[in-house]
């Protein structure tokens, strides 16, 4: 190994909400070669996710918390450089498990080639696990179909607008609520939603049901109950919720969100919670399907960039304060070296 490879590590567990200051930049030796079966790999790209700060704390579905110090989790796209695996070779382009780093030496069991002729950060957020998750909760659980009428909080982010964008492709009505003008004008022009409620406005829960009109037939969940109970007395009877994600509830060590059994009653209603784990053998499935919708300009995914590993940590910070528009990336290299 030489010098010179950079990694974002823990400076300490974060007690809250992640900031910035919880990160450093250290420096690590560059992997000489790939490892025995594996791959060496240059970091393009890499994907910041919501969980990752329910995972920092130790409390994402059982999993460990990273010490500090130790490797943050962390999926990107990157190129491989050596690889000891015949299925890949040099100067293909993969999505894997990274870390926070420039170079990595990687089990090619954890690696999915990806198509470059795709822009390659699709392959992190509506192609990746965030894509995955919307396929998922809307044709997998809620069946969508064409009529249906959907809610979607966080629809700015990657799986809120993945989610309505599918519904549009089906035939549906897509309602996305979000927090600000800015978003909301993204959920709308480009991701070519029917309407956004901003919930930062005072007036939002009526807008909401006024956008909705007859009723809703999906909602799905990203956020947590402050959404969640102003967008399900406007589901109709017999409407299915998908609970894909709680991101308020991931950086709070307060109760749990408690839903409110009777009204689900009430609405005879399904409610569905999803671990996207579950479905990572349909991944190719999406991909393929997504693939074509990228290429037909049925799908589009706006990102939000920010340069250098350096800059992982305050982007890190900007994402979970749900400063973002987009998907959270950092560029770490450039699509070819």
């Amino acid at each position: 190994m030489s010098a010179g490879n950079q990694e974002v590590v823990l400076r300490h567990s974060p007690q809250a909400r992640p900031v910035a200051a919880d990160f450093a930049l250290v420096e690590r030796p560059v992997p000489a070669a790939a490892p025995r079966g594996g791959l060496r790999v240059r970091v393009i790209a890499l994907s910041l996710d919501p969980y990752l700060g329910s995972r920092m704390r130790g409390k994402h579905m059982g999993e460990p918390a990273p010490a500090p110090g130790a490797s943050l989790p962390g999926s990107a796209v990157a190129e491989v450089l050596d690889s000891d695996h015949p299925d890949f070779a040099r100067g293909d382009y993969v999505v894997a498990e990274t870390g926070w780093t420039n170079i990595a030496a990687i089990p090619a069991s954890g690696a999915r080639k990806v198509d470059p002729t795709l822009p390659l950060t699709a392959h992190l957020g509506v192609l990746g696990m965030p894509g995955l998750s919307a396929w998922v909760g809307i044709t997998q659980l809620a069946k969508a179909k064409e009529g249906d009428v959907l809610t979607v909080d966080a629809a700015a982010g990657t799986v809120g607008g993945v989610a309505g964008q599918i519904v549009r492709a089906l035939g549906g009505r897509a309602i996305g609520i979000a927090g600000g003008p800015e978003k909301c004008a993204l959920v709308t022009q480009r991701y070519r939603f029917d309407a956004c409620i901003d919930y930062r406005t005072e007036n939002w829960a009526a807008a909401l049901k006024q956008a909705v009109g007859e009723g809703s037939t999906i909602h799905f969940e990203n956020v947590g109950l402050a959404v969640y109970e102003k967008a399900f007395p406007l589901l109709r009877l017999y409407g299915r919720v998908v609970l894909c994600g709680l991101a308020d509830h991931y950086h709070s060590d307060g109760p749990p969100a408690a839903y409110p059994l009777g009204a689900v009653m009430g609405k005879r209603a399904t409610v569905m919670g999803m671990v996207v784990y579950d479905y990572f053998n349909r991944h190719p499935e999406w991909v393929q399907l997504g693939s074509r919708w990228l290429r037909e300009d049925k799908l589009v995914q706006v990102d939000d960039i920010s340069d250098g590993l350096a800059s992982a940590p305050a982007q890190f910070e900007r994402m979970v304060r749900g400063q973002h528009l987009g998907k959270a990336l950092v560029r770490i290299g450039p699509d070819k070296a």
